[in-house]
């Protein structure tokens, strides 16, 4: 027999209510038993062929790296960095599981460890082979402790992302305020986000730079000089107008992403093909290249 041993009781019972639930044979996770008053999980000897233990280790791999990771990365949160707020925690935690779904591969490099679940399974590997009881906690201090590390790294980068999101919503919004008291300077204006970006007005004449330049209200560039980039958002502030047609083949990338976030329902998107489309019905030309 094994008996898996813990600090707190409620992880005693976390566990072995995974091994209920998680075990293929109904009868078989019945034998695995919970000595409550004692913290304890026991695992008969008669469960250790090859099957059975590969199962039961992966009950154990899994309840590490779901329910104990969600509680250490929120200790972590509360303890190291203060954040005690349960929302904040959950969106700083979504940050990490959202790099971890492959969502947000930017960030991936700097979370990566080298051979996280492995380096895990290797250690319940070690444990069990010796079928001895062991602590969890001791387990965990020992055997998981570049593992726990890890975690902190996790949370360092998530953090650092979380704020500049923080950063970036404030930022929109100061600019939605701008918008919302400005007073539309053209009804329509058509404008293509390719390799360049070309401002047209509502006849798809193209606007110059030295155009948009003049239509930019300097207040933008005095209170944001770093944030607005004065070649398209700080012109299409100025203009203000009241539909923005956007033609593009990458609604992800950053800038049209931040154009949607700013002028919400202004804007109607469009593919690169409409608008030379549109265009050539109106102008009878058909300019691919637009600089």
């Amino acid at each position: 027999m094994i008996e898996i041993i813990f600090q707190k009781r409620q992880d005693a019972v976390n566990l072995y209510q995974h091994f209920i639930k998680s075990m293929v044979s109904w009868c078989e996770s019945q034998s695995i038993l919970l000595i409550e008053d004692r913290n304890r999980v026991c695992i008969p000897g008669r469960m250790f062929d090859d099957c059975r233990l590969d199962e039961i280790k992966n009950c154990f791999f899994v309840f590490i790296t779901t329910m104990k990771r969600d509680e250490w990365l929120r200790s972590i949160l509360r303890e190291s960095y203060f954040y005690t707020e349960i929302e904040e925690q959950n969106q700083i935690m979504d940050i990490i599981y959202s790099v971890l779904e492959g969502n947000r591969s930017e960030l991936l490099p700097f979370i990566e460890g080298p051979g996280t679940d492995g380096e895990i399974k290797g250690a319940i590997d070690q444990i069990f082979a010796k079928r001895i009881s062991f602590s969890f906690d001791s387990f965990v201090m020992f055997r998981l402790k570049s593992y726990v590390d890890q975690l902190s790294r996790w949370i360092e980068v998530a953090i650092d992302e979380y704020k500049m999101e923080q950063e970036y919503q404030v930022f929109i919004q100061t600019l939605r305020d701008f918008l919302a008291g400005r007073r539309p300077q053209m009804r329509h204006l058509h404008l293509v986000i390719e390799e360049t970006t070309g401002f047209f007005n509502s006849r798809f004449d193209e606007m110059t730079r030295g155009e948009l330049f003049k239509t930019i209200d300097r207040k933008l560039l005095v209170n944001h000089p770093v944030y607005v980039d004065s070649l398209t958002i700080a012109p299409l502030l100025s203009i203000a107008p009241e539909t923005i047609y956007l033609y593009t083949d990458d609604l992800q990338q950053p800038l049209v992403r931040t154009i949607l976030n700013i002028f919400e329902e202004r804007v109607q998107t469009k593919s690169l093909v409409s608008f030379h489309e549109e265009r050539l019905a109106i102008t009878g030309q058909d300019n691919r290249n637009v600089q």
